[in-house]
């Protein structure tokens, strides 16, 4: 179960992604990322937790990994409860929705000011593999681009 929602996740980022490199930057299709990738990421990421976190389903725990204790808030804790499949697609449909919400704000922020997207690219490709580093280059790059630091909202 848990390796067949991580599939379907990853595809709905990947087309989302893809709509937001290679479609014209349409309202529709921003809206069909926002809402129809990020969206969809987010609702499956909820599901999931709360089947999670209330013992809906089982989390399958990884080979050779010892029952978990009660959560701590620390890196062990944090260590202990990632130690299932549940745990690991939950986390990871996490970065999935919160990188590509970071990158339509990329794209957004960059088509204001007209950035060709040419240059955008590297930026929402980096975001896509590394998501806060994307990120902070864009942050950096708007400065010299033409985006403006007062039109972050």
């Amino acid at each position: 179960m848990w390796q067949a929602l991580f599939d379907i996740t990853n595809v709905i980022a990947l087309v989302g992604w893809a709509m937001l490199i290679l479609l014209p930057r349409r309202e529709s299709v921003l809206f069909a990322v926002l809402y129809g990738a990020i969206g969809l990421l987010c609702a499956c990421y909820i599901v999931m937790l709360v089947s999670l976190v209330g013992n809906l389903v089982d989390p399958v725990p990884a080979a050779g990994s010892l029952p978990q204790p009660e959560f701590e808030y620390s890196v062990q804790g944090l260590m202990a409860m990632s130690r299932s499949e549940g745990a690991i697609v939950v986390g990871w449909t996490h970065y999935l929705a919160f990188d590509l919400f970071a990158g339509l704000w990329i794209a957004r922020d960059a088509d204001k000011p007209g950035v060709s997207r040419l240059v955008q690219v590297p930026f929402l490709l980096a975001t896509f593999m590394v998501g806060p580093m994307g990120l902070f280059a864009w942050l950096i790059a708007r400065a010299f681009l033409g985006a403006r630091a007062d039109d972050a909202g």
